[in-house]
């Protein structure tokens, strides 16, 4: 802890490209009175032109921290921020921190530019450590913050091979726990609305609705899955699509419940009873599972606990950085209500 990896830019180079001391050098990473400007300008110079990382972990160990943690949400998409997943999982982060001290920054970083400058400002020491939610498959944001030296946790993960520590629910028993539900409530005709093929969260869901499948012996088949992006327009398109191919549909799992509100519409709206006619699982347990009409049996992902868990891990890499990465994941739960009794 608090060497350089080998090959990258010491302190001393930097010192030397601008020709002064390594004191200086410190001073002007830790933003120290009496420097010049014409100084530390050149320092500044000299930073970014040797590509310097300064060592955060060492200066975590001299007391200099900046009492901060940023919540990095990564979804390109603005609209999906007013999405209940993002508002509970701000929710269950803040309250996860209420008696650390540490003050927890947003910021939304969805291109390049955003990404690059988010990277120079953790590098600059203005966090102790980074929260990246809503990371896609092909997202470098998780790989660049490490490479920086800034402790980072993801809340789930980009593919099956993830190498960053991360918190994630089990997307793949809950969702096979939801379809054997319906199958175990005679329902045999079952489609899926599955989340943005793009994010493993969505590839998980789908991967359970396939094996409970599978385990009855019936063959899933593309014609009875539909793409959402987790929000309920996308979850009435695409229900009232599947009904288009399948008129005989009975039940239906939705990889969220805002994506599961939606379908409820357009069941509605094709005059469909539910779940008379077709039973409806949603998956997440937010609060407005409760509030649909007929209520949503869902699948509950321990929001709190992934908050804590979070939490609890970038504070022990900020503390002690791990040998390995660590992964958790934590059950789910099926929550049974009216939609799919």
């Amino acid at each position: 802890m608090g060497r350089q990896r080998p090959g990258t830019p010491t302190l001393e180079e930097v010192a030397a490209r601008a020709g002064v001391g390594r004191g200086t050098v410190s001073r002007v990473i830790n933003n120290a009175a009496g420097v010049k400007d014409s100084t530390r300008r050149a320092v500044q110079r000299a930073i970014a032109e040797l590509g310097y990382v300064p060592n955060l972990a060492a200066r975590s160990l001299a007391g200099r921290r900046a009492d901060a943690v940023a919540l990095a949400m990564t979804e390109q998409d603005w609209r999906l921020f007013g999405e209940p997943f993002f508002a509970e999982t701000v929710r269950a982060v803040s309250d996860a921190l209420t008696d650390t001290g540490m003050q927890l920054l947003l910021t939304l970083v969805r291109t390049a530019a955003e990404r690059q400058r988010f990277v120079e400002y953790a590098r600059g020491g203005r966090v102790d450590g980074a929260l990246l939610m809503s990371v896609r498959a092909d997202d470098p944001l998780p790989d660049m913050l490490a490479e920086a030296g800034l402790p980072t946790v993801l809340l789930g993960r980009r593919s099956g091979d993830e190498c960053v520590t991360y918190v994630d629910a089990d997307n793949v028993g809950g969702a096979r726990a939801a379809v054997a539900h319906l199958l175990d409530g005679g329902r045999s005709r079952i489609a899926t609305i599955t989340g943005p093929l793009d994010m493993y969260v969505a590839q998980c869901r789908l991967r359970g609705y396939r094996e409970a499948l599978d385990r009855a012996g019936i063959r899933s088949r593309s014609s009875w899955e539909a793409e959402s992006d987790f929000t309920e327009e996308s979850g009435r398109r695409a229900m009232a699509e599947l009904l288009e191919r399948h008129p005989d549909i009975d039940g239906v799992f939705a990889a969220s419940d805002t994506t599961a509100a939606g379908a409820l519409a357009a069941l509605r709206a094709a005059g469909r009873r539910v779940p008379g006619d077709v039973a409806v699982i949603g998956f997440d347990d937010f609060p407005l599972a409760q509030r649909t009409d007929p209520r949503l049996t869902t699948v509950r992902q321990p929001l709190e606990e992934i908050g804590r868990a979070l939490v609890r891990l970038l504070l022990e890499e900020m503390e002690q950085p791990a040998v390995a990465w660590r992964h958790v994941i934590l059950r789910t739960e099926l929550v049974l209500r009216d939609s799919a009794p």
